[in-house]
Order: C-alpha cells, then sequence, then structure tokens
C-alpha cells in the first residue's frame, strides 16, 4: 500500500489505501456485494472508454468526482455514491473499490466515502490509464487499461 499526501494527514478509518487493477477485479469478481466506482469525468468516460464489469454481471457506478471543464468538487458526490450503494443493498462494510485515471482523484473519493462511515473504501493503484510513459502517453505502462481488464468505448 502507498501511503497517504501530507495533505490527508493520518488514514482515515475506512480507507483502506491502493489495491492492484488485477486484485480489484477478483474481488469484484468474487464478491457480490463489491462495487467499482469510476470517479472520472463524463468527457473521459466518453473519449477514454469505462470499465466493463459485464462479464462478472455488475455495472461499473459512474459517478463525477469533479465536474468537467472547471474541475470543480462535485459537492454531492458522497450522497450520491451512498444512494446507489443503498440502492443496491449494500452497507457499510461493503467492499467499495475507485477510479480514476491516474490513481489522484480516486484515492480523494475513497477518503471522502470513509469518512462518510464506510469501512472498506479501497483506491484502484494507477486508475483506468496509469502514468505517463516515456513518449508521455497514458494506458500502456500500469493501471486498468494496461492489465488487460475488460474495458469498453461508451
Amino acid at each position: 500500500m502507498s501511503t497517504l499526501p501530507k495533505l490527508y494527514g493520518p488514514r482515515p478509518q475506512g480507507y483502506a489505501g491502493d489495491v492492484e487493477p488485477a486484485e480489484t477485479w477478483r474481488i469484484l469478481s468474487e464478491n457480490r456485494n463489491a462495487v467499482l466506482v469510476d470517479v472520472r469525468t463524463r468527457a473521459e468516460w466518453g473519449f477514454v472508454g469505462i470499465p466493463d464489469l459485464k462479464k462478472i454481471n455488475k455495472k461499473v457506478v459512474l459517478q463525477e468526482w469533479q465536474n468537467f471543464p472547471t474541475m470543480e468538487r462535485q459537492t454531492d458526490f458522497e450522497a450520491a455514491v451512498v444512494q446507489h450503494l443503498q440502492g443496491a443493498g449494500a452497507d457499510k462494510s461493503t467492499p467499495v473499490f475507485f477510479l480514476c485515471r491516474s490513481g489522484a482523484r480516486s484515492m480523494a473519493a475513497a477518503i471522502a466515502l470513509s469518512m462518510a462511515g464506510y469501512e472498506n473504501c479501497y483506491n484502484v493503484k494507477d486508475g483506468f490509464e496509469g502514468p505517463l510513459d516515456a513518449a508521455e502517453h497514458r494506458g500502456g505502462q500500469a493501471g486498468w487499461k494496461a492489465s488487460g481488464l475488460p474495458w469498453r468505448q461508451q
């Protein structure tokens, strides 16, 4: 697990840290209650793609952490995610995995939901596309796509 940036101070109770994309897929596949929340923007979902969970009979929850193009934080993020989780029969012990482009926004989202009382909030390490490579491109080194996990264009 990676350490948290100083901005967040000590790890909040409930924030479980980073999980590799393949491990996230394994848990989502094996635990019928586990949930994946993609916190990227609508533009990213549309232009870059989204995780495809059809093979395991699930749907990714699409809930923006920030609004594009201003990138202002979505003020009702926690309430929207909680509403979805409750509607799906999840409780505060349900494993919830958060995904963004590279792992920064999703870490913040996982911390926010853990501070709302959820006990098992994880950040998907390296996000959907991972870090920039030597050619300054994403998607080939690490993250959901580079791990060969299912995804699709929206």
